[in-house]
């Protein structure tokens, strides 16, 4: 097999990307852990748990729509547990699941900081950015997480290491949990 060399224009569009990437992945970092003593992805816990249906996760689906393992999921929310700002319960239906509830506590401590993580986050990005560059970026970073994951998430490639399919805690099987 030969090796696809980059080119000069897709060489200069990757470096890009990356100095672009770590910038913005600091700069989120710094703000959150300035403002509120955490890493952006104990916002990111905090933020998809309540924008979930009750503000609670089985801990396979936070994986998943963080994307990140289920061991630095489970290290990650067991800090955020004896900050008070997430519980965890078993999974009704299956014990060998368990759900993460972001509390009341936690609940106002991303309430307090999302005013600075949106700024920061317009500052950073969207502010360098036309309407019509929003768009394209949207676009770009769409097609490259369906060409990672699949169009169909179902059918993703289970080699992904959030990737484990679960049922609901409402019943049925499931492979196992974090």
């Amino acid at each position: 097999m030969t090796t696809r060399w980059l080119t000069p224009e897709e060489q200069r569009a990757w470096r890009a990307y990356i100095a672009a990437s770590h910038l913005l992945e600091d700069a989120i970092d710094r703000q959150l852990q300035q403002e509120a003593g955490m890493p952006h992805l104990y916002y990111s816990i905090l933020a998809n748990l309540s924008e979930a249906p009750g503000r609670s996760l089985r801990m396979t689906d936070l994986a998943e729509s963080t994307k990140i393992t289920r061991s630095r999921l489970t290290y990650a929310v067991t800090r955020l547990e004896k900050d008070g700002a997430v519980r965890r319960e078993d999974c009704p239906a299956d014990k060998r699941g368990s759900v993460a509830i972001l509390t009341d506590e936690g609940m106002a401590l991303l309430e307090r900081t999302a005013p600075g993580h949106v700024e920061t986050v317009r500052a950073t990005l969207f502010d360098k950015l036309t309407p019509e560059q929003v768009g394209q970026l949207e676009e770009i970073c769409t097609g490259i997480a369906r060409g990672l994951e699949g169009d169909d998430p179902q059918a993703a490639p289970d080699d992904v290491p959030w990737r484990r399919r679960s049922s609901p805690c409402a019943g049925g099987p499931t492979t196992g949990d974090a």
